[in-house]
């Protein structure tokens, strides 16, 4: 025990008693700090960081339930089936519908075929050949019918009629001819595809409500509660499963009204949990919510605390589980200067004042002596305590034999030497 104190570099004394047995004392030192704050421990659950009740997107009928309470479930992995066959049916049709449509535009598209082309230029020049048969008769009966030769009124109307007519189907052909090769009219396209993405709309509205017919888990968490079975109806927005996520959670304290001025989203605070004894967390402020409950008028603050798994589990297990008391050790005071002391340094006797034992040395003598000084206890941080009374920053106060000291009133000063160097 010796040797490793001597070895931590802390100024070992010993104390003569005026007898051959000499008792080891170990020093400390008072040190100024900048950034001391008063600490108060509260009380707080832990909770999770994620809680969802997960309702049916649609009406339907359970088919399927796939999980049960604490399953741990993936993201995007089904907890529920509900009945899918008219939905089914209806995506179905509106697959054809959209496939029927599109066929539709692209023979637009295409264009005509050169079969079609073929044939619209064969029947032009079927009608361009009358035409000119029809305009070669009505001329002849014309030179007939003047020079008064066996030619009546009636067959020069009939000829004259019948080359105007051949003139009309060239003329009709010739268009017809012209159709085909320059394709539809960019109007009917356009109506070919607004069909076309009417029929697609509706196919991916079907879908996605088909799609809605499963219920999937929005994140990776645990199932924390049943809310329906197989075969019950489900209406819309009805809930389904209960889910939470706890690879982080969040401790959740209320602090009184007077020590919420101080605290700060980012402060680092200590967490203690009960069903985890022996045990501390560094956790990190998060959240200074700035409306109190009016009935206690504290202030809930959200502490981040990350989860550690337990190793070697599939699925995942964590230590710390949402419900649990937990025990935060915050702030409440602004950060200010103070002397602190180890609390070992600290003497402590019943129906007496608080001494520190400090090594001075005697003016006279100028040899080390152990002065004991009464100081009053301020601020605990850890094993330190600060001290208020008469002491100075870096002053060795006794830590190891004090109590032995305290016995001696009416606590004159005390002779105490280096340790001899074996």
């Amino acid at each position: 025990m010796i040797t490793s104190l001597l070895a931590s570099s802390a100024v070992a004394l010993v104390l003569t008693q005026g007898s051959p047995q000499a008792a080891l004392v170990v020093a400390g030192k008072v040190e100024l700090r900048e950034d001391v704050s008063e600490v108060r421990e509260f009380v707080g659950t832990v909770m999770p960081v994620r809680r969802t009740v997960i309702g049916s997107a649609v009406d339907g009928r359970v088919d399927q339930f796939l999980v049960n309470d604490g399953d741990w479930i993936p993201r995007g992995e089904p907890v529920a089936e509900l009945l899918k066959t008219t939905i089914g049916l209806e995506v179905a049709a509106a697959r054809a519908e959209l496939e029927l449509r599109q066929h539709e535009l692209t023979e637009l598209e295409n264009g005509s075929r050169p079969e079609e082309i073929a044939q619209a230029e064969a029947a032009k020049g079927r009608a361009a050949a009358l035409a000119t048969y029809a305009e070669a008769r009505m001329e002849r009966v014309k030179a007939l019918f003047e020079r008064g030769a066996a030619t009546s009124q009636e067959e020069m109307e009939e000829a004259v009629s019948m080359a105007s007519a051949a003139q009309q189907t060239l003329a009709e052909a010739e268009a017809t001819y012209r159709l085909v090769l320059e394709g539809p009219r960019p109007e009917r396209l356009l109506q070919a595809q607004a069909q076309r993405d009417l029929a697609q709309a509706n196919f991916e509205r079907l879908q996605d409500m088909y799609n809605k017919f499963t219920v999937r888990a929005p994140f990776d968490g645990f199932v924390i509660a049943e809310r329906t079975e197989v075969g019950e109806w489900v209406s819309q927005g009805d809930p389904v499963v209960e889910m939470i996520a706890i690879d982080s959670v969040e401790i959740q304290v209320s602090v009184p009204e007077e020590f919420v001025d101080v605290q700060r989203p980012g402060q680092p605070v200590s967490v203690r949990l009960e069903a985890l004894p022996g045990q501390s967390f560094e956790a990190t402020v998060t959240r200074v919510v700035p409306q109190a409950d009016l009935r206690s008028r504290t202030f809930p603050l959200r502490i981040l605390l990350e989860n550690t798994q337990y190793e070697d589990t599939s699925p995942p297990q964590y230590r710390l589980k949402a419900g649990m008391l937990a025990r935060v050790s915050l702030a409440v005071s602004e950060p200010r200067s103070a002397l602190m002391v180890s609390k070992d340094a600290l003497v402590l006797e019943e129906g007496r004042p608080t001494l520190v034992f400090v090594i001075r040395k005697d003016p006279k003598t100028g040899v080390d002596s152990a002065i004991p000084v009464t100081v009053r206890v301020g601020v605990e941080q850890g094993a330190e305590a600060e001290v208020i009374g008469d002491l100075r920053d870096g002053e060795p106060v006794i830590i190891v034999g004090n109590e032995r000291l305290s016995r001696r009133p009416p606590f004159t000063p005390v002779n105490v030497q280096q340790p001899k160097k074996k």
